[in-house]
């Protein structure tokens, strides 16, 4: 009896027990944390409420949704936490982007090999190639997501190719959310208009230029370092630096002919070490031909 006694009054003890403090704080934490996620939730609804409306997509397209479902799915980022995002438009869009330069090369190059064909259709349908085609149409403005940190990577994208005005070949950080915003788009008019083709391409033919063609395709600068070397039977080693400085140095026939750095991408420091060493051994290249000329020409006289 004196053991009940004792756990009775400790239940009617006018000094609330440990326990009592414990619940109490942890009821104050939860609701400081509704209160946060409830305010969270207002500023995110004042946020894309704030975004431009996606009627103005429409007008950039030059096309009206017959399901505005389907162009707000095309240009909600899962990052968003919806129900629904733009992933699903986005595999969509990206078979139907690759039938439509697939059928347009095959006829408009009937001399051209599966190889060479293959190389220009992926120059067309890169995520450099359609980042460029968001950002010139303004497309990103009206993307609905929570990346923090996507309007600074488009301002320097902006800003990086500038310098390269058709294809920079792997050398500038792209914000990869603009090419699936893209392949959504086309995914959603394709979608919208019972499985068109055609409206795809007579939506889309004039956003995707400059159209990249055989006369103006590049080699990637890697592939283009090795070919120039092959030819000069000149032997070329990567040193790969980037855990230490985010950097890779060229070496060409043990000689240190390039270097090329960024802290976001390893690839982009193998690709600019590469474009570096190709700017440098040609002019390398010169000089021995140049000097050798020279020689010849003292030699004859």
């Amino acid at each position: 009896m004196q053991s009940i006694d004792i756990i009775i009054s400790s239940f009617i003890s006018p000094n609330p027990s440990p326990l009592y403090f414990t619940m109490t704080a942890m009821d104050t934490l939860e609701e400081e944390a509704l209160d946060r996620l409830q305010m969270e939730s207002a500023v995110e609804s004042a946020q894309i409420d704030s975004l431009p409306s996606l009627d103005e997509v429409e007008d950039i397209l030059g096309y009206q949704f017959n399901n505005k479902g389907l162009l707000e799915e095309a240009f909600t980022h899962a990052s968003l936490g919806k129900s629904f995002s733009s992933e699903r438009l986005e595999y969509v869009g990206d078979s139907v982007l690759n039938l439509l330069f697939t059928k347009q090369q095959y006829f408009e190059y009937p001399d051209l090999p599966p190889g060479a064909l293959t190389r220009l259709r992926a120059a067309n349908v890169d995520t450099e190639k359609l980042a460029r085609v968001a950002y010139k149409h303004g497309l990103h403005r009206y993307l609905r997501h929570k990346k923090p940190l996507l309007a600074e990577q488009i301002r320097q994208f902006s800003k990086e190719i500038q310098r390269y005005p058709l294809r920079s070949n792997g050398l500038v950080d792209v914000p990869k959310a603009l090419a699936d915003l893209v392949e959504a788009s086309i995914g959603a008019v394709f979608i919208d208009s019972n499985s068109s083709i055609d409206t795809v391409r007579t939506v889309f033919k004039d956003l995707l230029e400059p159209v990249i063609r055989r006369e103006n395709l590049e080699i990637h600068p890697v592939t283009q370092l090795y070919e120039v070397c092959q030819k000069r039977n000149l032997k070329v080693k990567f040193v790969d630096l980037w855990k230490e400085s985010t950097a890779f140095d060229v070496f060409v026939d043990d000689r240190l002919v390039g270097r090329g750095s960024c802290s976001l991408k390893k690839e982009i420091a193998h690709n600019r070490a590469a474009k570096d060493a190709l700017d440098n051994i040609r002019r390398i290249l010169d000089e021995k031909d140049n000097s050798r000329n020279l020689g010849v020409c003292s030699a004859h006289r």
